[in-house]
């Protein structure tokens, strides 16, 4: 799709789609925050196959920053690809977060970096503590996505949208269920120590 400069040359249509939910989480912040950060692999996101941490660092304000890049599937309709001119399903997609545990924000943005000449999805999520239950969690996501010079570009941001609202769905439903696996690792922990106490005291006992 294209529209005509002053000059009567044809320049590629860039069109925009912007989606923002918000969402609160039953979990406290510091809780949502180490889920966050260990979400994949879940089963609730298979598109993700793999997770490189590239870099991670904590700055002179006690800030964690990571770098990660993923490897995804994007799973794309026979028709989207032949839109699209493209039979390539995985692309790698670039991953920033700061975490700032003074402030109680946890702030991460990423971007694809493979087929940008065809689609650009920006996405931007900020997990707070709830302004008025310390208890809760509050994650407002933001994605910008941009096709470029392609016919039925509108179809295929609208398409991308509901994707990407699915896969938020998704996300929260993996957040529940890390926090579940830390959970239970956690009680597997304490009933490991509470098991080793009496053969402890027994060895203390000997001496």
């Amino acid at each position: 799709m294209y529209f005509k400069h002053g000059s009567g040359h044809p320049i590629p249509f860039v069109c925009n789609e912007r989606t923002i939910g918000k969402s609160i989480n039953r979990h406290p912040w510091d809780t949502v925050i180490k889920a966050a950060m260990r979400k994949y692999p879940n089963p609730m996101n298979p598109c993700v196959v793999g997770v490189d941490v590239l870099d991670r660092s904590l700055d002179n304000q006690g800030r964690l920053h990571s770098h990660r890049l993923l490897s995804t599937e994007w799973g794309l309709p026979s028709i989207v690809k032949a839109i699209l001119g493209t039979s390539r399903t995985l692309t790698y997609i670039e991953e920033h977060s700061v975490v700032d545990p003074v402030e109680k924000k946890m702030e991460l943005c990423s971007t694809n970096i493979t087929l940008t000449n065809l689609v650009s999805v920006d996405e931007r999520l900020v997990y707070t503590p709830h302004p008025e239950n310390p208890e809760k969690t509050v994650l407002t996501q933001e994605a910008i996505i941009t096709v470029k010079g392609i016919s039925l570009s509108s179809y295929l941001e609208s398409l991308m949208a509901n994707t990407i609202s699915s896969n938020a769905r998704k996300g929260r439903d993996a957040l529940e269920w890390v926090i579940s696996k830390l959970n239970t690792e956690l009680e597997e922990l304490k009933s490991t120590r509470e098991g080793m106490k009496p053969a402890m005291a027994a060895a203390s006992t000997d001496k």
